[in-house]
């Protein structure tokens, strides 16, 4: 049997198309998708040789639906429940995993390597229901909105390993969809003053809306030099690279006042070297954290986070596209045109 889905052939060659539908796996379920996120290494992979020559493939991982088919194995779940089901599956076994660290999983699953959630359907694994990866949608929340617990759960996992608290200064470089969640979630958890950097005019201009305070165009102005100036030339107390470039990792750095933290989070280009003044570091008592996922733990708070009403989830979803038009919605997000973009099967 066929389904439709959106299929990468070559770097920004992306056809929607049939393909064969995926069955039920033994331990898992198969579910219809409803809607499913554009995340920023979505574009990414799709834009790029991501997978080095090995195509056609789906991606897609913010997916959310209803399972259509589920096996016997399976207890907690039934067929036609609405659930969220988050992409990743650590093992639950290893060192990492049994201390509460299962973002730092030795033998997680790759889910880039199955197909995605560009599709009709994708087949949910045993892997994944036993990694406590699927959530149920409360009722009265609308699919579309249910996408946005995965982008926040790193975003929420990352704050609360720095402690953003009241009274910090945090200065978010990059105002793409993480950037946004990053200044929202700040501002409450306690920040006084947000403050978002980036190269382009109309993401900063949205950026307002998610409790940024003040906005600088890096292209325009030395961002080092403003921040400084914004904070009486103490820095702030926090500075969170979110966008994919060395250039942001090292001007967080200087931004920061003596003892601050600065967070690497949005991953580069492979094989990118940052050059980082090291004798800077020492001597200014900087803590610098390398940030990557999130905890099954911190994964169902922050979904439970999105899915109520202390947090205004809908704002940040400014697109809903159908999902064949998954590249006029790769390029409205590469444009600073939409902060957050979900496609509907």
């Amino acid at each position: 049997m066929k389904m439709k889905a959106a299929v990468m052939y070559a770097p920004n060659d992306i056809r929607y198309e049939d393909i064969e539908k995926p069955i039920c796996p033994e331990g898992g379920f198969l579910l219809r998708i409803k809607a499913v996120g554009l995340c920023g290494s979505d574009i990414r992979n799709l834009t790029t040789d991501s997978r080095k020559g090995d195509y056609p493939h789906v991606y897609g991982h913010e997916q959310v639906g209803v399972i259509e088919d589920i096996h016997s194995a399976v207890t907690e779940f039934k067929k036609g429940d609405r659930v969220y089901v988050h992409p990743g599956d650590p093992c639950m076994r290893c060192e990492f995993c049994l201390s509460g660290h299962t973002e730092n999983c030795l033998s997680p699953g790759n889910y880039l390597a199955r197909q995605g959630g560009f599709a009709d359907y994708i087949a949910i694994p045993k892997s994944q229901v036993n990694a406590r990866s699927v959530y149920m949608i409360p009722d009265g929340i609308d699919f579309e909105l249910a996408t946005l617990g995965e982008p926040l759960s790193s975003v929420y996992a990352c704050q609360e390993n720095i402690d953003v608290t009241i009274g910090d200064t945090v200065v978010i470089l990059g105002a793409g969809p993480i950037g946004c969640f990053h200044a929202q979630l700040a501002k409450q958890r306690g920040a006084f003053t947000v403050i978002m950097t980036d190269i382009n005019d109309k993401r900063l201009e949205l950026a307002r809306e998610y409790g940024v305070d003040h906005i600088i165009n890096s292209n325009t102005e030395n961002p080092v030099e403003t921040v400084r100036k914004l904070t009486h030339n103490l820095g702030a107390d926090k500075a969170i690279s979110a966008n994919p470039t060395t250039e942001a990792q090292n001007q967080c750095i200087y931004m920061l006042k003596k003892g601050g933290i600065g967070v690497f989070f949005g991953g580069v280009a492979k094989g990118k070297i940052a050059e980082i003044d090291t004798n800077y570091v020492h001597y200014n008592n900087l803590w610098l954290y390398g940030h990557y996922g999130a905890s099954v733990t911190q994964c169902k708070k922050a979904f439970d986070l999105a899915m109520s009403s202390r947090f205004p989830t809908r704002k940040f979803l400014t697109h809903i596209m159908p999902l064949s038009e998954i590249n006029e919605a790769i390029q409205l997000t590469q444009k600073g045109e939409a902060i957050k973009v979900v496609l509907v099967p």
